[in-house]
């Protein structure tokens, strides 16, 4: 999913570089290392030069617009972020493997480690949920092609497709994330990702290095 069209980087953050490659394209090829195929939605002025689907106004329209391209006996699919570029092969993995399991959708997550409130508009606290029961929830997300479509035939919007599930009653589980798999959202994650990049970059050379000739 690259639809989004935020501009606190001048300019949709997905297209900004990450040492040889832009966000969106390092997404794409490690889901297509994995897939057996990409639907890649964009935003609509963008669609003919990427070679991808013309996102819609929301998240959600914009997943619909990915799944009108899936092939309808497509068992299992994932949605997933493009901001997220450090989701590897392993987490995509995971995620299918819960929903071949048996679960209707499969979600990566991580523990809380601060307290949350919940607030009314006028902030003040309502309720303090246990932290132990709590997780920060992550893609790639996968689902049962059918459950997907079918929840969002109603049309409804949410901020992720798991919450679809959720209220149309079907089971969704939870995996274990990973902490790198960071969305770029602000410019100060774009400056921690192009350092991971780097150090990644030289953890590799010096495994290279490593290994006997």
């Amino acid at each position: 999913m690259g639809g989004g069209s935020g501009t606190r980087f001048g300019r949709p953050k997905q297209y900004e570089r990450l040492g040889d490659e832009r966000i969106i394209d390092r997404s794409r090829r490690i889901a297509a290392s994995v897939t057996d195929g990409v639907v890649l939605v964009v935003p609509a002025d963008d669609a003919t030069a990427e070679g991808g689907v013309a996102g819609g106004s929301s998240r959600s329209e914009s997943v619909r617009a990915g799944l009108a391209e899936v092939p309808p006996d497509t068992d299992i699919v994932c949605v997933h972020d493009a901001a997220r570029p450090f989701a590897d092969a392993d987490l995509y993995r995971r995620v299918v493997a819960a929903v071949e399991a048996g679960a209707d959708a499969s979600v990566p997550g991580i523990a809380v480690t601060d307290t949350i409130k919940v607030v009314d508009g006028d902030g003040v606290v309502t309720a303090t949920p246990e932290r132990s029961t709590l997780v920060a929830v992550q893609t790639p997300q996968a689902f049962r092609h059918g459950a997907l479509v079918a929840a969002h035939a109603s049309g409804a919007d949410a901020t992720d497709d798991a919450a679809l599930i959720e209220a149309t009653g079907g089971r969704v589980v939870v995996v274990e994330g990973a902490a790198d798999n960071r969305k770029i959202t602000v410019p100060d994650d774009l400056d921690w990702a192009r350092q991971r990049i780097v150090e990644l970059d030289r953890l590799h050379d010096d495994t290279c290095q490593e290994e006997p000739s």
